[in-house]
């Protein structure tokens, strides 16, 4: 008899959905936290930008004292601010708020501006761009396992009332997984591999359709999109700051505008998808315009007058890609991955409830962790995956699918009465792997039949190995799958063999077939690594907070720079 439940599906689903809304608030945090650092080095250079416009259009149109009354103020707001935090100088708090205001709320804005310009612009492009990249095709009707994969879908679909029903498209790959790509309910993709609906019963199947069919009805793409969306916001943000350096940064901005005003929104797809990778890759540590700027052999006085004076803005950019490339690795991308594993758990509690059979999707998880988890470009958005891409291997220690393949084949090559054809089935592996076992078993006792059958599948498993290396160096190689969006230390997926305890909790019966490690070694691992981890972000935060501090100093003597100029030509 099948173990009590501990748990029921709507309690594991009211549970999860609890821990959404608390980690949905810590990620807010993280959020705010983040953009703390990046307004304090914004929000001075929107300001020296402003004021040297303000002096510009003063040189041909004089503004009235007015408005230079209320730059004196803010001025003076702002040193006052110093010398509280730098000299320990008693503040009226009054002033002090105030200062906050003007000094967090320019460039908090800007990030909300521009963030609400990515989502809405990428929005518009739809998921088309990620499906060409993905390489996905349309289901063969007259291939029964694709029909059949066809039937799961409407099953599941219609018992979480979902409509209209997710479209379904097939890649051709021998991995083992697949995603829900969309970004929302309206406009979902099920992207499923070959290798899935070759490696799986029907019975795995419906529990690995119903995870995702779950996901798109709990609003998890949405989540996805907005989440993806903040990072490509912080990748235009840097392309900005290029853009006036160079000319890649402005062709970027120059696509993202034509995008924008582009009327027809049934095309553009794969413009989209260039524009949000472009964005994405804005955040990296890579070369950038302004660094090739400042990199250049500089040619006469103009061109060294010209890099001195642009001296802060490139400090600026310095500082905000250090701040971005730690706080988000640090900070934002855990918090992101930890709310994306709750909607995990809550996934999987919905699909226990659609199939009623909690050891489906516990059997689905089993098998997709022992079969080979990476699909084609599936690294690019692994989060989206029912597994992540690297992490079969990790959770395994059996050999990989295609292996085991190759085996079977070899194995059947040894025996008249088994032709090469065998049926390769996961059931069959077994049976295989008992006969091989059982051979090797006799062997050793001297049985010399058993010894001649070893060694011509050792003969038949080398010919198949230099076949498959003739193979590849023939064919041209695959095209390199993009970077993930988001890197993150904490994986987006929650383990399997988490996953399968909360399973089980509900009543599944499959058990983990992995060694886990021993809590010996969790514990030194955390006793070594925990203060070395803490060490180390105490450093990042020190090196950030020194990089804000010459970021404001630059930036004074830029502005006083910039006022002495425009002074003396007013007076001239």
């Amino acid at each position: 008899m099948p173990p009590e439940p501990h748990e029921d599906f709507f309690a594991a689903q009211r549970r999860n959905r609890r821990a959404t809304w608390r980690i949905s608030a810590l990620c807010a945090v993280a959020i705010a936290i983040a953009g703390i650092p990046l307004t304090l080095i914004i929000t001075p250079l929107l300001y020296g930008v402003f004021l040297a416009g303000a002096g510009l259009v003063n040189y041909f149109a004089p503004l009235s004292p007015a408005f230079w009354d209320r730059a004196d103020e803010i001025a003076h707001i702002a040193n006052i601010a110093g010398d509280f935090l730098f000299n320990h100088k008693p503040a009226d708090p009054r002033l002090l708020a105030i200062a906050a205001i003007l000094f967090l709320g320019p460039g908090m804005l800007l990030a909300i501006l521009l963030w609400v310009a990515v989502y809405a612009v990428l929005k518009r492009g739809g998921v088309g761009g990620a499906l060409m990249t993905l390489g996905a095709r349309a289901p063969n009707r007259s291939d029964p396992r694709e029909l059949q994969l066809d039937d799961v879908v409407s099953e599941m679909a219609l018992a979480a009332r979902m409509q209209p029903l997710p479209r379904v498209l097939l890649i051709d790959d021998a991995g083992a997984n697949a995603a829900a790509i969309g970004a929302s309910a309206a406009d979902a993709y099920l992207v499923v591999s070959r290798g899935l609906i070759d490696g799986l019963r029907r019975e795995e199947m419906q529990g690995a359709i119903g995870h995702l069919i779950a996901s798109i009805g709990n609003g998890d793409l949405l989540i996805a999109f907005r989440i993806t969306s903040v990072f490509e916001t912080m990748g235009l943000l840097v392309t900005i700051l290029n853009a006036p350096f160079g000319p890649h940064a402005r062709a970027t901005l120059g696509r993202i505008v034509r995008f924008a005003l582009r009327r027809d929104r049934t095309k553009g797809h794969a413009e989209a998808e260039a524009i949000a990778e472009l964005l994405a890759a804005g955040t990296s540590a890579d070369e950038n315009d302004i660094t090739r700027f400042f990199n250049r052999p500089s040619r006469g006085i103009v061109r060294k007058a010209l890099s001195a004076i642009l001296f802060p803005i490139f400090f600026t950019n310095a500082a905000i890609q250090i701040a971005l490339w730690f706080l988000s690795g640090a900070m934002l991308a855990p918090a992101f991955a930890m709310l994306w594993r709750t909607r995990k758990y809550l996934a999987d509690a919905t699909s226990v409830q659609l199939t009623r059979n909690p050891d489906a999707l516990a059997s689905a998880l089993v098998s997709l962790g022992e079969m080979d988890g990476a699909v084609g470009a599936a690294s690019a958005t692994p989060f989206l995956f029912i597994i992540s891409p690297g992490q079969a291997h990790r959770f395994s220690r059996q050999i990989r699918a295609d292996q085991l393949a190759a085996a079977a084949r070899a194995w059947a090559t040894i025996d008249d009465a088994a032709p090469v054809g065998v049926d390769l089935g996961r059931d069959n592996f077994a049976s295989i792997k008992a006969q091989v076992t059982a051979t090797r078993i006799a062997a050793m006792r001297g049985d010399p039949e058993a010894i001649a059958r070893l060694a011509k599948f050792a003969r038949a498993m080398a010919a198949m190995r230099m076949e498959s290396v003739g193979r590849k160096s023939d064919e041209s190689p695959a095209p390199q799958a993009s970077a993930p969006i988001i890197e993150s230390w904490l994986s987006f997926h929650p383990s399997i063999r988490r996953r399968l305890a909360r399973l089980r909790r509900m009543g599944a019966r499959i058990e983990d077939r992995s060694k886990p490690m021993s809590r010996t070694v969790e514990i030194i691992l955390s006793v070594v690594l925990g203060p070395l981890i803490l060490l180390l972000v105490a450093m990042f935060a020190l090196l950030i907070a020194m990089m804000i501090m010459l970021n404001l100093m630059f930036l004074s003597l830029w502005f006083a720079v910039i006022h002495l100029i425009f002074t003396l030509a007013i007076h001239h």
